[in-house]
């Protein structure tokens, strides 16, 4: 069963122009700054010491040329399908299928994660059922969702600002730790990093770092999909990711350099929950009280902002396969203030869905699916790194480059290529990685699959047409 292509469903205002630079730039952060920074980050510490930092790097040099690689792509030709048309126009309809499916499976797994944090921790806070804060979340960020995109923009700038104020108190209070200016500290130094070393486990343990911290950048990708709802796409994506870019290198690894250098290495690990983390660990070392609550607020924040951020994406990216005859075309409809509404409703019944499955956790099909998640980011980087390898000469011919380009074209490319490929490598070497490699082909498999069967018979259901529709003109005239 085809769905009807663009044209045949009728027409709708469309996304609005709304956007401003701001407010992708803190959609952006909001979405790559989770629960895995303040949770996580030990994970790195623990498998590199101090010379986490060079994992933090190369993580850091993938994305950087991954996003500018988008940003020239979204510049000359603004799509809130991004990578899902650029790989289309790159490969035919069924990658663009593929990957616009892989990347809406993937955010609403990851709605279902965050929703499902948040509420267990505000569950606690007040004797509740988990599923009655998550059910709150739901509706209230539904309600959000449903507002112009300017007015959604201007909520997330702000809801994703208290996550960036946080980062930024933190980074100033470690800072005032380590120079032993507050009352409750001496003067800390390299004392805790002379004790273990700077690469205390060697370069495998700086590969194993490397894994752990590869998928911290993940969520900058969203700034590229609200960049079709910007006032100026040209100018504000590229404005937005180097602001995005340089703001997140300083937040992640600032974070994990004062963390490094305050904290003994045998109490740095991963945390399970907020009283496990780094971060409480800094902050009961400043003596604050109630330490483990304000890192449980920092967390539920920074979960809900995450979540919100992803209705909006499933969201547009579901109104974009509906315009290019990939999705039913039902949601290709917008209200008189471009928010593609059904769009929204559909995302948050997955989202919540999802959520449910997480509190079933049926044997074996809630690991399996988080695994896959785990990997999406991966495909989703060689896709866009092939597709611009494919399009950039297109663009160049056709005189449609901006001021917004890739770094040396015929090189950086195949260089993240590389890296990418050599951290694939690396994932085989764990038996997590393992999972998660195998879990992704699978998905990426069988959606694949699903999208060569469909564009196959699209075009065969287009074909028939067009021969129905020449016979009758022929029978007319004859």
């Amino acid at each position: 069963m085809s769905f009807p292509p663009a044209a045949a469903v009728q027409a709708s205002p469309g996304l609005r122009q709304d956007l401003k630079t701001r407010h992708l730039t803190m959609m952006g952060l909001g979405s790559a700054i989770g629960a895995g920074l303040f949770l996580g980050t030990g994970v790195g510490i623990q498998a590199a010491g101090p010379a986490v930092v060079l994992a933090y790097l190369v993580a850091g040099f993938i994305t950087v040329c991954v996003m500018q690689m988008l940003a020239e792509m979204v510049a000359a030709r603004p799509s809130s399908g991004t990578f899902s048309t650029y790989a289309e126009q790159a490969f035919g309809r069924w990658a663009g299928f593929a990957v616009g499916w892989l990347y809406w499976f993937m955010m609403v797994m990851i709605m279902a994660v965050e929703i499902t944090g948040a509420s267990g921790i505000i569950a606690g806070w007040f004797g509740l059922s988990p599923w009655i804060p998550a059910l709150a979340a739901i509706v209230v960020f539904t309600v959000i969702n449903f507002a112009a995109v300017r007015n959604y923009g201007e909520f997330e700038f702000w809801f994703a600002l208290i996550k960036v104020a946080v980062i930024i108190g933190f980074l100033v209070l470690g800072t005032l730790l380590w120079l032993g200016l507050l009352p409750a500290s001496g003067f800390v130094g390299l004392s805790n990093v002379s004790e273990v070393g700077f690469i205390p486990n060697g370069w495998g343990g700086v590969a194993t770092a490397l894994l752990a911290v590869a998928f911290a950048f993940g969520g900058i990708e969203m700034v590229t999909i609200a960049a079709a709802e910007s006032e100026h796409p040209e100018t504000a994506v590229h404005s937005a990711i180097r602001s995005i870019l340089w703001r997140i290198g300083i937040f992640y690894v600032g974070s994990v350099v004062l963390i490094a250098l305050l904290l003994p290495y045998e109490q740095i690990g991963g945390a399970a929950d907020a009283s496990g983390s780094p971060f409480t660990a800094v902050l009961h070392l400043a003596n604050i009280p109630g330490a483990v609550g304000v890192m449980e607020a920092v967390i539920v924040v920074a979960l809900l902002s995450a979540c919100n951020t992803q209705i909006y994406g499933t969201s547009r990216f579901l109104h974009n396969l509906a315009e290019r005859g990939d999705a039913p075309g039902f949601f290709r409809a917008t209200d008189s203030r471009g928010v593609p509404l059904r769009g929204v409703v559909v995302s948050v019944i997955f989202g919540f869905i999802a959520v449910a499955l997480q509190y079933w956790n049926p044997p074996g099909l809630l690991a399996f699916l988080l695994n896959a998640v785990g990997g999406c980011l991966v495909v989703i980087w060689l896709v866009v790194s092939f597709s611009f390898l494919r399009l950039h000469p297109h663009l160049v011919r056709g005189g449609e480059l901006t001021h917004v380009r890739m770094w040396a074209p015929q090189y950086l490319p195949w260089v993240t290529i590389g890296l990418i490929v050599a951290l694939v490598a690396l994932m085989a070497t764990t038996e997590s990685g393992r999972d998660q490699i195998l879990a992704v082909t699978v998905v990426v498999g069988v959606i694949t699959a699903l999208g060569v069967i469909f564009t196959r018979r699209a075009a065969g259901h287009t074909a028939a047409s067009d021969t129905t529709t020449f016979n009758t003109v022929s029978e007319r005239k004859a």
